[in-house]
């Protein structure tokens, strides 16, 4: 079992409202019978969301888009093939960042989420001013709304984005009077992905990870990882009850609605499929994602060789 990364007290962060974790149907979820708009070339890509992530966390956004914005058209990409994220450097973090915002930014998007919290944290600065198009993290979004809620905040997180220290510094930006811990969780998105759940090593791995955050009576935790929420009910049989559970997903979707409107490009028709694309093994993730969709989508593969052609130029005018 690989050790939490901790990351010691310090100010800032509170939490938000618990949240179902599944839903069988989804306003605009693809149905069963979905077709991928790549079977349609003449659709109009430039008025789709991009939303991308290592593997299935970013589905927690996309529900909450489902829910917040129904009528919005969305691209979602799972970096599949380069996972996990959060225990690489932020060199090759910037540089898988890269390669999507540039292949989004060929299909049109108007907009980009980064559903990652690792991008969000090594990455999302750097490229903001490298793309023509609006790009939210989730970060601000999750702190600012943890500390409407607690004062003794937990963070579990990636390696990387616990060694950061964005939260903290987000979470400080807002109420410096708060305390907060961070505890980097190597094995949890590997869990995840490999679909192990309901396994009693997953139940342990949750326990050895929570344990410094319960020894310092946190009252708030935060998903540091768009993954995570997918673990509540394991997370949910060690916390107290009195803790909160903070997802970022919901209120970084809070931040997308704004920027719409801010920038008046709130779609009101119908909107199209959603497309799955990954860099990785197409039914891999579309059996994966089908328990948190309700559904199983079609999905494309993107070679990522392709994307790392199509970021070159970007890497060699640095």
């Amino acid at each position: 079992m690989q050790k939490p990364v901790s990351n010691a007290s310090v100010p800032p962060i509170s939490g938000s409202v618990d949240l179902p974790l599944i839903r069988s149907t989804l306003p605009h979820a693809p149905s069963q019978t979905f077709q991928a708009p790549v079977a349609v070339p003449d659709q109009p890509q430039r008025f789709r969301i991009g939303v991308f992530d290592s593997g299935v966390g970013g589905l927690t956004v996309l529900r909450e888009l489902y829910r917040q914005l129904p009528t919005e058209s969305l691209l979602y990409f799972a970096d599949t093939a380069r996972l996990p994220y959060g225990t690489r450097s932020q060199a090759e973090i910037l540089r898988f960042v890269r390669d999507i915002l540039t292949w989004m930014q060929q299909q049109q998007v108007k907009m980009v989420v980064m559903a990652c919290n690792t991008s969000s944290a090594l990455a999302l600065e750097t490229v903001r001013s490298e793309f023509d198009f609006p790009i939210l993290g989730v970060i601000l979004p999750g702190a600012r709304a943890a500390v409407q809620v607690g004062q003794r905040i937990g963070v579990i997180a990636t390696p990387a984005t616990a060694a950061s220290n964005a939260y903290r510094r987000a979470i400080a930006e807002v109420d410096p009077t708060v305390q907060v811990w961070q505890i980097g969780c190597p094995e949890f998105v590997p869990l995840i992905e490999q679909n192990r759940l309901s396994e009693p090593y997953t139940h342990l791995v949750a326990q050895e990870y929570l344990a410094p955050l319960l020894d310092h009576q946190i009252d708030t935790l935060v998903y540091g990882c768009t993954h995570y929420p997918h673990l509540a009910p394991v997370l949910r049989t060690i916390l107290p009850a009195t803790v909160r559970l903070v997802d970022p997903a919901v209120h970084v979707v809070g931040a997308v609605a704004q920027e719409l409107d801010l920038l008046g490009l709130r779609e009101t028709c119908p909107p199209l499929p959603t497309r799955f694309c990954v860099s990785g093994s197409t039914n891999h993730f579309a059996q994966l994602s089908a328990q948190w969709l309700g559904c199983t989508p079609v999905v494309e593969q993107i070679d990522v060789r392709t994307l790392a052609c199509q970021s070159v130029s970007l890497e060699s005018a640095e």
